[in-house]
């Protein structure tokens, strides 16, 4: 069993027990903290600190836990990966009824997102309907290049803000449309970073990923391009908040300290470098969300 590994899979093995720990880890519950951040960042810059506890808490529950830990584990029902993936290292095999179990969450984050403001329900329920096409036979959009960095695109670096913004009921102002468009092209920055070091295992599949189909060099030319096309979209949001753009250059700066060296030293990279290099974008990424959240705070 994998817990033997891992300390934290020790605690939670000894609290859900042996065989319901394979569904929780399948969640992929590491990459929640960051899930939230990103869904909370539009929340924040809707309301400050005048945010409702009861609706928040609702809100993170229906978007976080049961509809991105449903597409996750979802996604591992079909992919039955053996090697590491996102957030999760030395997978446990999926175990039989995780179908169904994401199916159980997915279908009930639809459905409760209801008892919240019109306009985060069906962001939601665009970001359930996506998932499913995501994962799921015969459509598979993961296995599809372009379409596979499409959905991720839209449903993590679009939508997932705008659900933020959306769960207080204010209407949607330039600025949080600016910033967010700027989010779905910074995840196809980050994007090709969560497949360089499964190249193998893709291939393997028969998957034809975004890297796969152009190559790590191109896809790290492409999540450059995609990182400045991000920052174009961020400073015209914060111009149309009529804030200086002071505290964006940190922002770039971490995507250009860790995309320049990878762009020059790929070739030579280990895949546990370039599996490194992924998380590292999840630091550029939170750096992001820190210097917007400074700068469009209400």
């Amino acid at each position: 069993m994998t817990a033997s590994r891992f300390p934290m899979r020790r605690f939670f093995e000894r609290l859900v027990g042996t065989r319901a720990l394979p569904y929780l880890l399948h969640l992929r519950p590491l990459e929640w903290p960051i899930m939230s951040a990103h869904f909370l960042l539009g929340t924040l810059l809707a309301a400050g600190w005048g945010l409702q506890t009861g609706p928040s808490l609702l809100g993170w529950l229906v978007f976080v836990a049961l509809m991105n830990g449903g597409t996750l584990a979802i996604n591992s029902a079909f992919d039955q990966d053996e090697g590491d993936i996102g957030y999760l290292k030395a997978p446990p095999k999926p175990p039989p009824h995780l179908l169904a179990f994401s199916s159980v969450l997915l279908g009930s984050s639809a459905i409760l997102a209801f008892l919240l403001p019109l306009p985060f329900a069906l962001i939601n329920l665009a970001c359930v309907i996506m998932s499913v096409l995501y994962s799921v036979p015969p459509a598979r959009l993961k296995a599809r290049a372009g379409w596979d960095l499409l959905i991720n695109c839209v449903g993590f670096g679009l939508l997932t803000p705008m659900a933020g913004w959306a769960l207080t009921g204010r209407p949607f102002s330039r600025a949080i449309l600016l910033a967010s468009i700027g989010f779905a092209f910074l995840f196809a920055t980050l994007y090709p970073m969560t497949q360089i070091y499964q190249v193998a295992e893709d291939g393997r599949r028969g998957d034809r990923t975004l890297v796969i189909q152009l190559g790590v060099g191109r896809s790290l030319a492409l999540a450059l391009l995609a990182a400045l096309i991000a920052h174009a979209f961020f400073l015209a949001g914060i111009l149309a908040r009529g804030r200086a753009p002071l505290y964006l250059a940190p922002s770039l700066a971490a995507w250009l300290a860790l995309l320049l060296p990878w762009l020059r030293g790929w070739r030579t990279w280990t895949e546990s470098q370039h599996e490194n290099g992924m998380y590292w974008g999840l630091g550029a990424w939170a750096v992001t969300d820190l210097s917007l959240l400074a700068l469009l705070w209400p």
